[in-house]
């Protein structure tokens, strides 16, 4: 049994502690195996319940999965401190370091007078720390491991900053017509119809920002609805939907897409 001592509350250096025990060669076997890549899908995982719970306005649930993602920094910043990489401290300091450099406008004499242009400035004082000398090295910095309609939104963002969007939205409108059209004739001709689909994705979600909407948030409600609706052709249906034909299902998908409640 690993020692510890047992308290009614605990902080960050318990949290540590706990974390340095848990690798230890007395601790447990599951997490002393444990790579930046084996874990990855749980940093993943516990950043979009952390985002579910402020979705659903739940303070207690999101304290639990805010203890989750704090948990997942500890845990890579043990790994890398075993390889020899860093340190959790230089976790922390790296953080603080980028805080204060990037908010001139709070920590040098810089001023800020709206949070528009508390943004601006955050930003053009990332590209002096990330050395972007052009708007294509700032697209070319957005994570690729974004969700790919999140990455969308912000790479047409940074595009539109710089002075390259369509001037109003029924251009875009437009364009999307004109992506859907593209899309028809490559699956008519069976050719290049992922590249075509995910110009017009692209494309919905140029208008989406252009229009103050957050497409990812859109595409979950969709979801959402999605399920509903469902639910409502099975509670409607007389028998299991596989064993209806197209036509029965489609007539069951309008009867509970007309059901308000």
């Amino acid at each position: 049994m690993a020692e510890f001592q047992r308290k009614t509350r605990y902080d960050m250096e318990d949290l540590l502690q706990i974390m340095e025990l848990l690798r230890s060669p007395d601790g447990c076997p599951w997490d002393r195996v444990q790579t930046h890549q084996s874990i990855r899908r749980n940093m993943l995982e516990e950043a979009y319940e952390a985002a579910e719970a402020i979705d659903q306005n739940d303070p207690v649930h999101l304290k639990e999965e805010l203890g989750d993602v704090l948990l997942q920094v500890v845990f890579h910043a043990s790994l890398s401190q075993a390889e020899g990489q860093f340190t959790f401290a230089d976790v922390v300091d790296g953080i603080c370091q980028k805080l204060v450099f990037r908010h001139a406008h709070v920590f040098g004499p810089d001023r800020a007078q709206d949070p528009e242009s508390a943004l601006s400035a955050w930003e053009a004082r990332k590209q002096v720390e990330k050395s972007q000398k052009s708007v294509g090295d700032t697209l070319d910095a957005v994570a690729r491991a974004l969700p790919a309609l999140t990455r969308a939104e912000k790479l047409s963002g940074k595009a539109a900053k710089a002075g390259f969007a369509w001037p109003d939205s029924a251009l875009e409108l437009d364009k999307l017509s004109e992506e859907l059209e593209e899309l028809k004739q490559a699956v008519r001709e069976g050719s290049n119809v992922e590249e075509a689909l995910g110009d017009l994705l692209y494309a919905a979600v140029v208008l989406g920002r252009s229009l103050g909407l957050d497409s990812e948030l859109a595409l979950h409600a969709a979801c959402e609805k999605f399920i509903h609706r469902f639910r409502r052709m099975e509670a409607l249906a007389d028998k299991p939907l596989d064993q209806l034909d197209w036509s029965a299902q489609l007539a069951l998908w309008r009867q509970a897409k007309q059901m308000k409640t």
